[in-house]
């Protein structure tokens, strides 16, 4: 049984072919059914949190503030690659242009680099708040955070400019056949007509650099973090300290998590399946649950939320 249509001679169509999750016609609908409300309720709970940031004078703070700039990132993060998905499942061909494919590339790994960069920010925001909480107020500046949020949003975007420039000039032979749900670079080299050993070296030492030096920065922010929390005398003081930046570990561990297991090992280990569900963890789960954690033990953030809905008076 044919489970999906593509075109016999995928040569002669003006793009990509991008197979996602081959399943019966039955499968594809009740995947766009499951993927349409893990999207909405995404830009649901992103969109209300910077609502309630911008609505709320109380969380006209530095770390409320960036939250919401993180939240807002969340809801371009999925939207690069949710919508073209959504589409994928109820077309017969699957087939992405080559403009497409590439706007995708860099969209998706521009705005997953701004997000490496926000996490490492925030950290960086709690480590002042727990270790240096005196000097708080005269460091973290309104001056100050601004500039670190422009600072996220332009060297996210700047980072895959390169790479995205020289692969989109490059020709493609073959079936044009992606096996996953986005357009990946891996796949997108592997279809080039001719072998570039100093694009691939390009690749594989730029990609990983957004992910190791927050990783990096965000560990080291929380050892002294955690130095410190250790010191404080009394259990409620801990638990205290602990609160403040828990949402935010548990957002870097989701995130981190899934993104080392996909990338911190040989490709060769993967299957595609793999690959597409741990793709699918941290570029569409993550986003959904993020303002789930950021919410669910923050009193603030939660009377805001509910004031926007309308629930307080």
């Amino acid at each position: 049984m044919n489970i999906f249509n593509t075109p016999n001679n995928s040569n002669s169509i003006p793009g990509f072919i991008l197979i996602g999750f081959p399943c019966t016609r039955e499968g594809q609908i009740l995947l766009f059914v499951l993927f349409l409300i893990v999207y909405c309720l995404t830009l649901l709970g992103n969109g209300s949190i910077v609502c309630a940031v911008r609505w709320d004078q109380r969380l006209h703070t530095p770390m409320y503030i960036l939250l919401a700039n993180f939240s807002f990132l969340e809801i371009w993060y999925v939207n690069s690659t949710v919508p073209n998905m959504l589409a994928n499942f109820l077309s017969e061909t699957k087939v992405i242009s080559f403009s497409g494919c590439f706007l995708q590339f860099y969209f998706f790994f521009s705005l997953g680099s701004t997000e490496c960069f926000f996490l490492a920010v925030m950290a960086f925001d709690r480590y002042l708040a727990i270790c240096r909480p005196l000097h708080y107020p005269t460091i973290m500046t309104g001056r100050l955070y601004t500039n670190l949020v422009v600072t996220c949003w332009v060297l996210g975007f700047l980072w895959f400019l390169i790479p995205i420039s020289i692969i989109s000039q490059m020709s493609f032979c073959g079936s044009r056949i992606i096996d996953h749900f986005l357009c990946d670079p891996a796949p997108l080299l592997a279809l080039t007509c001719k072998k570039a050993p100093v694009l691939e070296l390009l690749f594989s030492t730029l990609s990983p650099l957004p992910l190791i030096i927050p990783f990096v920065f965000i560990m080291g922010s929380y050892t002294l973090v955690l130095q410190a929390v250790l010191r404080v005398p009394s259990a409620a003081g801990r638990r205290k300290a602990f609160s403040t930046c828990g949402s935010h570990l548990a957002v870097v561990s989701l995130f981190y998590g899934s993104v080392l297991v996909m990338y911190g090992s040989p490709t060769s280990e993967h299957e595609a399946g793999m690959q597409k569900i741990v793709t699918l963890f941290y570029s569409v789960i993550t986003p959904l649950l993020n303002p789930v954690i950021y919410s669910l033990r923050n009193k603030d953030m939660k009377r805001a939320l509910q004031k926007i809905l309308g629930i307080l008076k």
